[in-house]
């Protein structure tokens, strides 16, 4: 059982960073950090930790949750009698496929269903963030169900289908159909998926989107349109991002980040997008995953026959799906020690883009405005343990870009 071993030891690391950050902020968290001071107070800093305290209390009962049931599933004989019982319910290699997998879908969607409920209209709630109503809640539960049922459920048949028909050789197959997958759900996401949960409109803000027009001139960028869009209606928190691919990108803004901010700190923000787009950081980003992925088909297809991986788990024998869905465990634990790195590449990233910023605006100082103004609105946690941040943030932590930001040339 090494790979039950593996699982533990994971765990347990997850655990012990997770430890380390909490008292990290136990002890620092009414500390306000230098060039924060006038805009962050102790009774703000009281309020983030509160946040992150219960933030983080709901996520570990949720992962130790999924964790239970996931070995439990796995090494506990429940993908045995599982995958038997979907060899009595169904037949032929397709209809089992779907069933197996689309079984475990429903069980996992109605596992993190209260979690997500208690997320929204509680943690979130009372910390003054929510303004969704359940209605409205549903509704997107309803329509991201759809959405994934549509397009995973059809992802899934054509990789099935390949298998089945090239045995021998389909991870280059199926690696090809989940490239021309994500190329394509990037492209349609602005036209077809963002719309569905948010209503979007033109910026009504002309001063501010002349601003914007001048700031992407710089660059040599094209944008075709700048939109606000109704965050607002579900959460307070804020947030601006570049969609879109190719030369067709559209600017979103969140109606509650242009509450928040002046126009000088919003540009900032904007420079900082524009700077992973002047970088190519986006479309390295995609290729490395496309990569990574590529590896995992041809791993999961040199993996697949081989006669030792369902003894991972305790097995003698198991079908394709269930195999695949050992490896796909198997290559998550491995996955988890690739973290760091990515999260390294990530912030390295983000240094690019706020120097970028500093240098497309003349204003670094507007940036860093923007970055204190979002960490109090969002209530983020400002005293991370730097192990902890090390490994998981993707983003610098932000009393460190403020302090670049901020020092002298």
């Amino acid at each position: 059982m090494v790979l039950l071993w593996c699982a533990l030891g994971v765990l347990l690391v997850r655990l012990v960073l997770r430890q380390l950050n909490l008292n990290h902020l136990k002890r620092h968290g009414h500390r306000v950090p230098a060039g924060f001071e006038g805009v962050i107070d102790r009774e703000t800093l009281k309020k983030s930790r509160d946040y992150t305290l219960a933030l983080s209390r709901l996520g570990l009962v949720e992962s130790l949750s999924s964790q239970a049931v996931v070995l439990y599933f796995l090494f506990g004989g429940g993908l045995g009698f599982y995958d038997r019982w979907v060899n009595t319910v169904s037949t032929g290699y397709l209809t089992s496929g779907l069933t197996f997998f689309g079984g475990l879908f429903v069980a996992s969607t109605l596992l993190s269903l209260p979690f997500n409920l208690w997320r929204t209209f509680v943690v979130e709630e009372r910390h003054g963030f929510n303004t969704t109503t359940f209605r409205l809640w549903c509704a997107d539960q309803f329509k991201g169900l759809l959405l994934t049922v549509l397009f995973m459920g059809t992802l899934l048949a054509g990789a099935l289908a390949l298998v089945n028909a090239l045995p021998e050789w389909w991870w280059l197959p199926v690696w090809g159909v989940l490239a021309l997958f994500v190329l394509f759900v990037i492209w349609i996401s602005p036209y077809v998926i963002e719309p569905l949960f948010f209503k979007f409109t033109p910026l009504q803000d002309s001063e501010l989107g002349t601003g914007i027009q001048t700031l992407v001139e710089k660059t040599g960028l094209r944008v075709e349109k700048i939109f606000q869009v109704d965050a607002s209606r579900r959460s307070g928190h804020s947030n601006a991002y570049f969609t879109g691919i190719g030369k067709d990108k559209r600017i979103v803004l969140f109606d509650t980040l242009l509450e928040q901010m002046g126009h000088e700190e919003i540009l900032a923000v904007l420079a900082h997008e524009l700077g992973h787009w002047k970088y190519g950081h986006i479309r390295k980003t995609l290729i490395r995953t496309l990569l990574i992925s590529l590896g995992a088909c041809f791993a999961g297809w040199w993996c697949l026959k081989r006669p030792e991986v369902p003894s991972l788990v305790g097995l003698i024998q198991a079908s394709d799906y269930a195999r695949f869905l050992i490896l796909g465990f198997a290559g998550s634990l491995l996955g988890f020690f690739g973290i760091p790195w990515s999260s390294w590449r990530s912030r390295k990233q983000e240094w690019q883009a706020d120097g970028y910023a500093g240098e497309l605006t003349g204003n670094p100082g507007a940036l860093a405005s923007a970055l204190i103004k979002l960490s109090r609105e969002n209530l983020s946690n400002l005293h991370p343990h730097p192990l902890y941040a090390r490994f998981y943030y993707s983003h610098p932590p932000a009393t460190e870009r403020v302090a670049a930001l901020s020092r002298p040339d």
